[in-house]
């Protein structure tokens, strides 16, 4: 088994309230869930308003597949053009 672990971070420049940022979360979490067989939640930067930090998790039996398609996932959310993205941390476990 193979467990893939990406943190995204996004800027939300234009942003003025977390309710703001809320609705644009809920946005890029649904059309992502969507599309692709991931688990995604917010991680971290809960109370700020021009940062998130999604954790996106995908498992399967191939490293190559875990890897390519959470990548896919991050030129998605790119393409939304909802958020900038700022840095990503991807992290591949075999058990």
């Amino acid at each position: 088994m193979v467990v893939g672990v990406l943190r995204l971070t996004l800027y939300l420049p234009e942003n003025h309230s977390l309710k703001g940022k809320r609705q644009v979360l809920r946005s890029i979490k649904d059309r992502v869930r969507g599309k692709f067989n991931v688990s995604i939640a917010e991680s971290a930067y809960h109370d700020i308003w021009q940062r998130a930090e999604l954790g996106i998790c995908q498992v399967g039996s191939d490293r190559a597949f875990v890897d390519s398609a959470l990548r896919e996932v991050v030129n998605f959310i790119d393409s939304l053009a909802l958020a900038p993205l700022g840095g990503e941390d991807l992290e591949i476990l075999n058990y």
